[in-house]
């Protein structure tokens, strides 16, 4: 099935590609940073609503459930130890169909112990149960929101005004940010230096021809003996970073160290929740894993909205599938960009505006091309009412 789209345009990429620019900045922030950490709880929490609607009643129900405030606790670091003196708190909000017919769906349930059962999974050194608390301010979805999103027919309606925008390819910068987090985020990484926290954050700057990396990496206590032995880590984890890359790059890693013990990224947990930061849902990663000023992005927090009719999430995760469709299987398109916005009560294969840019090798092949750009472009924006059967990766 392809879809009609009235409002789509194709056109050539204006203006330099973000690689070809005197200067590039990108950044990735880590599993357990803040941020990320509000993101993927609310992102769990709507799979376990889906999950929960799917086995009780045959069907998704209605719920947003993308608003999350994590509130840092308190901790005493320490080599070779350490303890956590005031618990994290996390509070998971928005709206969700808490009953049907008299059957109560354990909404607060799923949003503490789903949340709890997370954080188990992937964070090795936080203790769940005594240094986190988890609060659920869910509340019933809306009628006007409930009633929308029950309106039976062979498209579902978008439930909200809203866009999404994608690119492809990564560049060269983008490639080495994202690689550099996820091989000091790797399960063999940690298997082999456990004193990496899961709270990374890697800045990505290219001036010309020149690259360098500022990787904040919470160390944690209990395996680094001393100042000398933590330095020693550190210088590990710039050499681990290194290795990641695919050319010649500069890395610094914790750069507000100072001179004193009380002075280094140490903490107790390999979290800097535990006593340094705070955290907020969609102040992180975009859909792609990635913060990208330089290339099209929105302010729209896609976890935890539903995967049905949420064009919040939707059509930014299908305009990067758009994009590196468009790049993968269309002859001399090096470059794609998309840009899907939505009119709420409308089906979600119909957008208002589906704004196609390509970068050709030649542009003076646009016309000629245009054809097949718009048939991958309508293919792809199909796969939208089948998004929400596919694993997703936490942002």
């Amino acid at each position: 099935m392809t879809s009609s789209v009235a409002g789509l345009e194709v056109s050539n990429q204006e203006g330099p590609s973000p690689a070809s620019l005197p200067m590039e900045l990108v950044e990735r922030k880590g599993l357990g940073h803040p941020d990320s950490l509000c993101d993927a709880l609310a992102e769990n929490l709507s799979r376990s609503l889906s999950r929960a609607y799917l086995e009780r009643f045959g069907v998704i129900l209605h719920h947003n459930v993308d608003k999350a405030l994590l509130r840092g606790g308190a901790a005493r670091a320490a080599f070779r130890g350490g303890e956590v003196l005031e618990p994290i708190e996390i509070y998971l909000a928005g709206r969700a169909t808490l009953e049907v017919k008299g059957a109560r769906i354990p909404v607060d349930e799923l949003a503490v112990e789903g949340s709890r059962q997370w954080l188990r999974e992937h964070l090795r050194f936080l203790d769940v149960d005594r240094d986190v608390r988890i609060i659920s301010l869910v509340r019933p979805t809306s009628a006007d929101l409930s009633s929308l999103f029950s309106r039976k027919g062979p498209v579902p309606l978008a439930n909200d005004t809203s866009l999404g925008v994608g690119f492809a390819p990564l560049d060269d910068l983008e490639r080495t940010v994202l690689a550099v987090e996820q091989r000091l985020n790797s399960a063999e990484t940690k298997a082999r230096q456990p004193e990496i926290g899961e709270d990374l954050k890697v800045m990505g700057v290219r001036r010309g021809d020149r690259t360098s990396l500022t990787v904040a990496c919470a160390m944690v206590g209990r395996f680094i003996d001393d100042a000398d032995d933590y330095r020693r880590q550190k210088e590990q984890v710039r050499r681990l970073a290194l290795e990641a890359c695919a050319g010649p790059v500069e890395v610094h890693v914790n750069t507000a160290d100072g001179e004193t013990a009380d002075s280094l990224y140490l903490t107790v947990t390999g979290l800097s929740a535990e006593a340094g930061d705070d955290g907020q849902v969609g102040r992180g990663n975009r859909v792609n894993g990635l913060i990208t000023p330089y290339r099209p992005m929105t302010l729209e927090a896609a976890a935890g909205k539903n995967p049905l009719t949420h064009v919040g999430k939707l059509y930014n995760l299908v305009a990067h599938r758009i994009a590196r469709a468009l790049v993968a299987e269309v002859p001399g398109v090096r470059e794609a960009s998309c840009y899907l916005v939505s009119r709420i009560g409308s089906p979600i294969t119909q957008p208002e505006v589906m704004d196609v840019k390509v970068r050709l090798e030649d542009p003076a092949q646009l016309a000629a091309l245009r054809p097949l750009i718009s048939e991958v472009a309508r293919a792809n924006l199909a796969t939208v009412t089948t998004l929400w059967r596919e694993p997703q990766q936490v942002y």
